[in-house]
């Protein structure tokens, strides 16, 4: 196999100069103390799918499993990652950088909530302001050693994702959605983005697929007949996953717990990024 075929497209990691760099030099390094060896982010072509449920899903399991672990927080005008694991502390910086706050069993965490002087305060920012506190949160934060980091990435097609893909070396994507008549147009914006700028698709994530009736474990498909296998077929994406409606998850998530949840739901996806 030559040079070119071995080619991943990531070039803050490569001191060849081939005629891809060109496309590629949008790329960011990270802080020079940091080395980060897999990056993956969580997108989605409209948000309330659980994206960031996902992403701190993914982060726990892996930490779980003994793998330094780290979440950006991508997603700047709606940030929810600190309240998820029960972080509501500020992020100290030093002379060389940001250092990320770190959740009770040990997962770095960079997100502008832990910026701000309150949770509360709304982001009224325009695009690329908001595309430069991305990069930011990427190059000047002091990540030290990371085997995967998770990138909560805003829904959609827009300014902040097409930076993320653009500034960030990406070793892929998983794609979240929901059991709606429109997943399939959904999905497609987003993989057919990813396969834009040279980023592969891992794995797509079927949130609030259906519900289990307690007393008789029935399946309810609340938001209609579940069309990720369809899905994943239609765009070539061999791992998929579907994750049920929990009530208690919720609860836990929002007492900021989500490292206390223990739920499968996620090991093929596990598998394929491991």
């Amino acid at each position: 196999m030559s040079e070119k075929e071995q080619c991943n497209h990531n070039c803050a990691g490569c001191a060849k100069n081939c005629e891809d760099r060109t496309a590629e030099s949008l790329l960011k390094l990270p802080h020079p103390t940091s080395h980060i060896k897999k990056v993956i982010g969580i997108v989605s072509g409209k948000g309330g799918v659980g994206k960031s449920f996902v992403t701190s899903m993914l982060a726990c399991a892996m930490n779980r499993k003994g793998y330094r672990t780290a979440v950006l927080d991508a997603d700047i005008t709606g940030p929810s990652i600190p309240k998820m694991f029960g972080i509501h502390e500020h992020a100290i910086g030093t002379e060389e950088g940001i250092l990320p706050v770190v959740s009770k069993e040990g997962v770095k965490l960079i997100s502008l909530n832990v910026l701000l002087e309150s949770e509360t305060t709304p982001v009224v920012w325009r695009g690329p302001v908001i595309s430069g506190v991305v990069t930011q949160l990427w190059a000047e934060v002091l990540w030290r050693n990371v085997d995967y980091m998770f990138i909560d990435m805003p829904p959609g097609t827009g300014d902040v994702p097409l930076t993320v893909y653009q500034s960030i070396p990406l070793d892929g994507i998983i794609v979240v959605t929901s059991p709606q008549d429109l997943v399939s147009m959904i999905v497609a914006k987003a993989v057919n983005m990813a396969s834009a700028l040279n980023v592969p698709t891992l794995a797509l994530v079927e949130n609030m697929s259906y519900l289990e009736c307690p007393d008789c474990k029935k399946r309810i498909e609340v938001f209609g007949s579940s069309k990720v296998e369809a899905a994943a077929k239609e765009f070539s994406i061999q791992t998929w996953t579907k994750i049920p409606i929990d009530p208690s998850v919720a609860a836990y998530c929002d007492a900021g717990k989500v490292e206390e949840l223990r739920q499968n739901w996620l090991d093929p996806v596990i598998q394929v990024i491991e």
